[in-house]
Parts: C-alpha cells; sequence; structure tokens
C-alpha cells in the first residue's frame, strides 16, 4: 500500500534521529563506532574481515577452478568498454591531484572489499561524493550510467534517489542524501587491460570491472526503505523490488506441497529452530553480503531442475531480474553462465509464501548468488520486517566478484615474471607479498 512506511515514523526528536541529527558522514561514522552500540558491534565484527585473502563464497569452501576462463568477448556480447573509458577519463580531468590519489587503486587492491551497505562511513575508500563539487558527483554519475544498461542505471539510481527521499522525510540528510556515497577507481581506464569502479552508501553498493571487452558486476547490494517516493520531485517512484518479490511467490507458487516444504528452510523470519547467529543484527537473514567474501554456504532448498516448468521459468526470471543491470551484451553472456549451471542452482525459502507475507528466498549455483529479504526499521519504527524495508544481493562465487578470476588470468599472460625474483606463492587475490595492495 502507498506511505504504508509513514505510520512508522519516529517522533522528530526521538533519541534514534536526534543523536544523529547535525553530524556530518565522517563525525557519525566516529559515532557508530561507540562500542556496545548496535552500529558499534556492526562495526567490530566487520572490520578485521575485509583483509583476509580473497577466495571467493563457496557452497563448501572447495574453490572450483575453470569456471572462469577469460577469453575475449563473443561478437555481440561486448562491455561498452570504450564509453566507460571516455566517462573515466572526463572524470579524471576534472579532480587535482590531492583527489585523484584518493579515487585511484590497483585494480586487485584489497580496497574492493571495503564496501558495505550502511549508512554509516566505517571505510573511507576513494571521494565520498556529496563531499565533492558538483561537476565530480555528476562526472562519477556519468561513468555509472555509460557502464550499466538504461534499466540498470535507473534502478541503481533509484536507491540513491530513496535514500535522499529518506534523510528529508527524517530530517538527516547530512548523512542520508542523494550522494552520500563514495566511488573508487581501480587500475587504469583501458579498452583491453582490467579496470574497473566503485560505487557504495546507504542501500546500494555497485563493483564492476572490465577486461578484454568482458564485464564482471559483484558483488552488488541495492536496497531501500521505504521502497518508494511519495512526495517532492520524483514522486511516484514505487515498488522497486516488485518483480523480484513476484518471481520469488511464483516459484512458491508453482511447487508441490511437498516442494513447497523442502524449500522452506525456516518457516518463520526469526524461527526458534534457527542455529545461534542465523539472522544477523546488520545482515538479518542475509549470507553473502558485505565483508562474506570469503564465506561458506551450503545449497538449501530444491534443485530446480527438479521442478516444474512454471517454476524453473521464475527461477530464470530471478536470475535475469538480479542481472539486469548489466548492458545488453555482458547480459546475454551472464545468463548463458547462469543456464550452463541449471542443473546445480537451488533454490530455498524462509517466512510465508502468500501475496503480502515477508520472506527470505536465496538462488544459488556456482556461478550465482541473488538474495532478497524484507528487513526491520533502522530509521522508521519497527521491530519486525515489513514489505517497504527491502535488501538485495548479488554475488559470483568461486573466486570471480570483482572480477578476480579474469584478472589473475591476465596478468598471468600479459605481465612476465621476472627471473631475477624468487616466486612466492600468490594469494586468493592474486597478489604476492610486498606488492601494491596485498595485505601485508
Amino acid at each position: 500500500m502507498a506511505g504504508e512506511y509513514r505510520r512508522y515514523l519516529f517522533g522528530h526528536d526521538h533519541p534514534r534521529l536526534a543523536e544523529v541529527r547535525g553530524l556530518d558522514p565522517y563525525s557519525y561514522g566516529e559515532f557508530a563506532r561507540k562500542p556496545g552500540t548496535f552500529t558499534g558491534g556492526l562495526v567490530e565484527g566487520w572490520t578485521p574481515l575485509y583483509r583476509n585473502d580473497f577466495r571467493g563464497v563457496t557452497e563448501d569452501g572447495v574453490l572450483r577452478e575453470g569456471l572462469y576462463q577469460l577469453t575475449p568477448a563473443e561478437p555481440g556480447e561486448e562491455a561498452p568498454v570504450a564509453a566507460m573509458v571516455e566517462a573515466a577519463t572526463d572524470l579524471l580531468s576534472v579532480l587535482d591531484e590531492q583527489q585523484k590519489s584518493r579515487l585511484l587503486h590497483p585494480v586487485d587492491a584489497v580496497e574492493w572489499q571495503t564496501w558495505a551497505n550502511p549508512e554509516f562511513l566505517q571505510f573511507d575508500t576513494g571521494l565520498r561524493l556529496d563531499r565533492q563539487p558538483e561537476i565530480v558527483r555528476e562526472k562519477a554519475l556519468d561513468l555509472v550510467r555509460a557502464s550499466l544498461s538504461p534499466e540498470g542505471f535507473a534502478q541503481a539510481h533509484a536507491m540513491m534517489l530513496v535514500n535522499g527521499f529518506l534523510g528529508e522525510v527524517v530530517d538527516l540528510e547530512s548523512v542520508l542524501n542523494e550522494w552520500s556515497y563514495n566511488i573508487a577507481l581501480y587500475g587504469e581506464p583501458d579498452l583491453r587491460a582490467p579496470w574497473g569502479w566503485q560505487l557504495y552508501g546507504h542501500h546500494a553498493a555497485l563493483n564492476c570491472l572490465v577486461v578484454e571487452g568482458r564485464m564482471s558486476l559483484s558483488p552488488v547490494f541495492l536496497g531501500a526503505e521505504p521502497d518508494e517516493i511519495d512526495a517532492g520531485p520524483h514522486a511516484g517512484l514505487r515498488d522497486l523490488f516488485a518483480d523480484r518479490v513476484q518471481l520469488g511467490l511464483d516459484l512458491m507458487a508453482a511447487l508441490t506441497d511437498e516442494q513447497r516444504a523442502a524449500a522452506t528452510v525456516y518457516a518463520q523470519m526469526v524461527d526458534p529452530a534457527m542455529p545461534e547467529g542465523r539472522v544477523h543484527p546488520g545482515d538479518e537473514r542475509h549470507l553473502a553480503g558485505a565483508f562474506q567474501d570469503n564465506r561458506v554456504i551450503p545449497f538449501e532448498g530444491v534443485r530446480v531442475t527438479g521442478l516444474a516448468e512454471a517454476a524453473q521459468r521464475a527461477a530464470r526470471g530471478i536470475a535475469e531480474s538480479f542481472v539486469r543491470l548489466l548492458p545488453e551484451g555482458p547480459r546475454k553472456a551472464r545468463m548463458r553462465e547462469i543456464e550452463a549451471h541449471l542443473d546445480e542452482t537451488w533454490f530455498s525459502w524462509i517466512g510465508g509464501s502468500r501475496p503480502g507475507d515477508v520472506f527470505y528466498y536465496r538462488l544459488q549455483s556456482p556461478v550465482l548468488i541473488a538474495e532478497l529479504d524484507h528487513h526491520c526499521g533502522v530509521f522508521l519504527d519497527y521491530d519486525t520486517p515489513q514489505p517497504f524495508h527491502v535488501h538485495t544481493v548479488l554475488r559470483t562465487p568461486h573466486g570471480n566478484d570483482y572480477g578476480r578470476a579474469w584478472v589473475r588470468q591476465w596478468r598471468e599472460r600479459n605481465q612476465p615474471v621476472r627471473e631475477d625474483l624468487v616466486p612466492l606463492p600468490a594469494n586468493g587475490n592474486g597478489l604476492r607479498e610486498g606488492e601494491p595492495g596485498h595485505p601485508s
């Protein structure tokens, strides 16, 4: 129901809002680190994880080799690299040397792994856009636009607009606004060599890498509280995840009673049968969110190829909805990759499955993790999940988040080993000790 979220507004002087009001992003970031607080606990738990050697999410802890062969893009499947290079060059042209030094990182730098989706600034990687001149903000957004499909850019930008709207509604515009996001560049913009960009902040995080005309777009986090704008210049923007929600319900409706029971891992969003820690204070039911780059996430639920055609069609639709941010060519390549592993694709569910219910689901294969979860209130006052607060996560398991598998292959082919150096074993990032970006 439009405007339903307004029933849950905090009073203007409620401590949840009053303690934050007036703080800038950096002072709020320090405030959020306070020991013993909800946010302080999140920071304490997440901070050490980003420096772990990158391996990738797996279902059993064992990396599969050969899933992501770096070959030039097939005709018609090329990423819009030339437009991306032009947009990145335009962005760099309006920056001074200090701004560039903050924006630019080695292509496989550990800083890729500092992205996060909360509103507080845990890591100040790259440039904070709401602290930049308008021309820098617009050039940064142009790079995102040049990289994504038109509908993908519209969806990602909608998360930023809703964030700004939420800031207006709760009077916290200093930490919640359209530009309260960080952007970073990795590598040097090039038509063939690997490089990419990262945008992250409250309810929106994207990590994009291109190499040899191929594109990797993951991890991706998109979310909204509320999932609509019902006032102001962007009024009418609503139901931002309607397709993903409906496809999940359609899939569950297409199952037999036995299959539905098998798919439902837990009947309640907070279920007494859940093991300790299954509902995380920040991620709630999500397993593949920020700082979970190496997590082992077992397959659960039902195997998609054992389901009726209508259910399989809904599963494909879920995958398509999550990769729709990709431009048409890379999207075609990504769907072909996903289809090739359909016989190893599993679907699991938590919560109710009738229209209007809140729920969590995960579509998972060796090359895809797509999660959707309804969440409790953060800047609105409710302690049980609501349909208008949605989080979604997209991952590329087995080592190709951030395009890492492709970067490693590019380096092996294009960067000759110096014979005067004794080779050292590479860590999961494809970096040797002493190289820029190695977390030593």
